[in-house]
């Protein structure tokens, strides 16, 4: 391995009890590039031959001292990339130069308070539908139109980025007034990108299209009773799915300027289906079980049905987290997957009758689901999903299901071993769904390090074909793509660690 420091982020963080930043969350502030081949002692096992593109992962990774109690979801966006071509891989890290990162930077110490402090406690005006929060860019990445979209859960502005270089453009052009959320849609079919944002003011969430030449050509109102919480949409090949969930922040206390979720058991949950390039007249409208979804997995059509599949929690307003430190113990149940309970769940609209049925697909506690984005929007086979560590925001192994012979099968990292979101890469000239590879990063707390590790997709349980050492162990993270040379503008002269 050749590694280079590009630079060291000045940090004001002080020892702190909080479990999100220690262990496998203690952040880190130094960036780097590295270049890998085999037969590097860095390289265990053997980087494919067969895979051309870049593999993204996001995350959280605050860089000062908090204001008040810090949330792992208020960390500052920090992206890492490998990318890989003839055997040979390329890693590269870079926070996200976002305006509250360059202004907090300057100001050295942190300007906007987090998710659990009232928003007095910021120092200036911010982002998103609090509008009190800083826009750190660290929930989501995906790439569109050649260049990473960093987003941001509670709506921000997008930040464009270089998949292989880190190359940093600033903000997009076309992003409207209300900003985007994090989860929006790269059709790989279309090349199109999909979004969607939600807000304080009627009427509560727009839904929008970009097309292949990164131009806004579709933006139109999805209302709503009110302010709601959405964190995901789904697409298929003439759909855009957006939800209305029965868990949002209480009116009578929003009234009061205070930002607190409660789940309203009695409320259905409601589907809006609209064309892609539909109008809120087109709007289907469905009801299903109330509950609150985090994550799907993909949509598509079948006959007069719309599938969707994603991940039912069984209790989105878990009880409170017992062994917390004081004043976490919300924090920490809302970000414990077991006491939330989610599940793979099947919803079918019936676009003719209006008619929802539901089916549960695995009992297993799992979220964080990929697909081979070729299949996005359309029918698949296989889906990926990450098995949670108990009591943590962490994850432990993977599940691989075969959706239409309804069989499974499951790695585990092993102990003290944990990933994130694992995307589907797709080898050269694939011949079916699941001819490929899964990617993570994880962090070994047992060796005091992260790797780049890729499974065989048809042999998951044989374990890793490669684990890649990066050159100190990252603070965990979740959102992650992948993307195809040929998606970014790369063809074949692009090179890699010579």
């Amino acid at each position: 391995m050749a590694a280079t420091l590009v630079e060291q982020i000045k940090s004001t963080l002080k020892p702190s009890d909080n479990p999100y930043l220690q262990g496998a969350w203690t952040p880190t502030h130094n960036e780097w590039d590295a270049q890998y081949k085999n037969g590097d002692v860095e390289v265990i096992g053997q980087i494919p031959h067969d895979i051309e593109g870049v593999y993204i992962r996001t995350g959280e990774n605050q860089v000062h001292e908090p204001i008040g109690r810090y949330h792992p979801f208020d960390g500052d966006g920090f992206i890492h990339s490998m990318s890989f071509k003839n055997g040979r891989a390329s890693y590269r890290s870079r926070f996200v130069r976002t305006k509250g990162f360059e202004a907090e930077k300057e100001a050295g110490g942190s300007i906007w308070a987090g998710l659990m402090e009232p928003p007095h406690k910021s120092k200036r005006h911010g982002w998103g539908a609090q509008q009190w929060l800083k826009d750190s860019s660290s929930t989501d990445v995906t790439v569109h139109a050649g260049k990473i979209i960093s987003t941001f859960y509670q709506c921000g502005e997008g930040y464009r980025l270089n998949p292989y270089t880190l190359e940093q453009f600033g903000t997009e052009g076309w992003v409207p007034l209300d900003g985007i959320s994090a989860h929006c849609k790269t059709d790989e079919n279309t090349g199109e990108l999909l979004f969607f944002n939600y807000s304080k003011h009627a009427p509560y969430m727009h839904y929008g299209v970009v097309g292949a030449d990164n131009k806004l050509k579709h933006y139109v109102p999805i209302p709503l009773p009110g302010p709601r919480l959405p964190h995901d949409m789904a697409f298929t090949e003439n759909y855009a799915i957006l939800n209305d969930m029965p868990l949002f922040w209480a009116p009578e206390l929003l009234e009061r300027n205070i930002h607190a979720a409660q789940f309203y058991p009695d409320m259905p949950t409601r589907f809006a289906i609209i064309p892609r390039l539909g109008q809120p007249e087109d709007i289907k409208w469905f009801e299903a079980a109330p509950t609150y979804t985090l994550h799907w997995l993909n949509a598509y059509e079948d006959g007069d049905e719309i599938i969707l599949d994603g991940y039912f929690q069984e209790e989105p307003m878990p009880k409170s987290y017992i062994g917390a430190p004081e004043g976490l113990e919300r924090m920490m149940a809302y970000l414990d997957q077991i006491l939330l309970k989610p599940k793979l769940h099947r919803w079918r609209f019936n676009m003719k009758s209006g008619e929802t049925i539901e089916e549960r697909l695995d009992d297993q506690i799992l979220e964080f689901g990929m697909i081979n984005q070729k299949y996005a929007g359309r029918k698949y086979q296989y889906g990926y999903s990450a098995v949670p560590e108990p009591g943590w925001f962490l994850f432990r192994g993977l599940v691989k299901h075969d959706l239409q012979n309804g069989t499974r099968e499951e790695v585990q990292f092993g102990e003290g071993r944990f990933g994130s979101e694992a995307p589907f890469v797709p080898r050269i000239n694939a011949v079916d769904e699941d001819d490929g590879y899964i990617i993570s990063y994880i962090a070994d707390m047992n060796l005091d390090r992260s790797e780049c590790v890729i499974y065989d997709a048809k042999k998951l349980s044989q374990g890793p074909v490669c684990q890649i050492i990066l050159p100190e162990r990252i603070c965990s993270g979740t959102h992650s793509t992948w993307a195809n040379y040929d998606s970014i503008g790369m063809g074949q002269n692009t090179t890699i660690a010579e």
